[in-house]
């Protein structure tokens, strides 16, 4: 059974050409804005006014510092200003289980794990020669040691 998966999960779909939603959304706004601007102001002050609101605009739509939308990035910097920065953890019980606890302990005896330095000489051997010449103390060495379980 085949199943599709879907591709390009990050990028946003096209609205007006090769414009998102988003970045429609800002350069309309930006239009409207100069829109008034217009109206309301003489020229010289329209141009003073209005070419930093249309850089602005133009950042806020088109700009992605580190990935993200220029307006999430000056959000996160201006809560970064206005949030605590210490962070203390308040853990609050609720619906606490009190799980009984294994009164039982088993006290296991370590396996003597001492080699010599013939027996340890004899393992080498035996991994430097990929099992080929093999001896017979290395193989009673072996099944002297103890097997895990």
């Amino acid at each position: 059974m085949l199943i599709n998966v879907p591709q390009y999960i990050d990028v946003e779909d096209k609205i007006a050409g090769p414009l998102t939603a988003k970045q429609l959304g800002w350069l309309i706004g930006l239009g409207i804005i100069l829109l008034v601007l217009w109206n309301m102001v003489p020229s010289p002050v329209f141009f003073i006014l209005g070419l930093p609101l249309a850089i602005l605009f133009v950042a806020l739509a088109f700009f992605k510092p580190y990935g993200q939308p220029l307006g999430s990035f000056v959000l996160f910097g201006i809560m970064y200003f206005f949030r605590p920065k210490i962070y203390i953890w308040k853990r609050t019980p609720h619906n606490v289980i009190n799980i009984p606890q294994k009164t039982q302990t088993k006290t296991v005896a370590a396996p003597d794990k001492h080699l010599t330095s013939e027996s340890l000489r004899d393992l080498a051997q035996l991994l430097d020669s990929e099992g080929q010449n093999a001896n017979n103390d290395v193989e009673k060495i072996l099944k002297q040691l103890p097997s895990k379980k």
